[in-house]
């Protein structure tokens, strides 16, 4: 895509939505990693439904440790995954009072040594929690980026990068909101809503639905 044309795609998802947020609930940024690492392989209404009563109790990292795993466990018995996300909650939290004085480090490094968080999660909590232009690819960014014409690339790395360069640095800190809003209820994986797309006409999918 030009870079005109990138200038002007992200122009008009700002005029639709000026401050985009993401979908999951969270109090805090230890919260809102946990709900993150959490939210892998399920969507973000069935996280909030787990973490709701959860994060009442449980809103630091000592409140999570006193819980025990096995508590944590019947909270999020919701979510796919749960036995291994339950783990992963203690130990991180675990580490984030015995290495960090309790606090999410904001460091990119740092968080990816946490059990349970990989590249996306760690942006996703530096976008959001410390207002960092980080760009986190998701399904729906990633099928965006190769779909539009974007940021076209063969692994989720590839796009991230390529989207690194290409949106211009005022759209940065919402990119990956707009994106992934776009990718959830406009730009789906099945049937896109291309009469509904705000940029349609920047877009180089060829297979458009009318």
């Amino acid at each position: 895509m030009k870079k005109a044309n990138i200038e002007e795609f992200f122009r008009r998802l700002e005029e639709r939505d000026p401050d985009p947020r993401g979908e999951l609930d969270y109090i805090n940024p230890y919260t809102l990693l946990v709900a993150v690492v959490l939210s892998a392989q399920a969507t973000d209404v069935g996280v909030n439904k787990a973490t709701g009563p959860l994060f009442r109790v449980a809103d630091t990292p000592e409140k999570m440790l006193a819980l025990g795993e096995a508590r944590v466990r019947d909270y999020i018995k919701t979510i796919g995954l749960f036995n291994a996300k339950a783990r992963n909650v203690i130990a991180l939290s675990r580490i984030l009072i015995d290495e960090h004085g309790s606090e999410v480090p904001r460091d990119r490094a740092a968080l990816e040594k946490l059990p349970g968080v990989g590249r996306k999660t760690a942006n996703v909590v530096l976008n959001i929690a410390f207002g960092e232009p980080t760009i986190a690819v998701d399904t729906h960014i990633f099928r965006l980026g190769n779909r539009t014409g974007l940021a076209p690339g063969k692994t989720v790395l590839a796009v991230e990068q390529k989207l690194e360069k290409a949106v211009p640095a005022k759209y940065k800190l919402h990119a990956h909101h707009w994106l992934i809003l776009h990718g959830r209820y406009i730009c789906k994986a099945r049937k896109p809503n291309c009469p509904a797309c705000p940029v349609n006409d920047l877009c180089a999918y060829k297979a458009k639905t009318l």
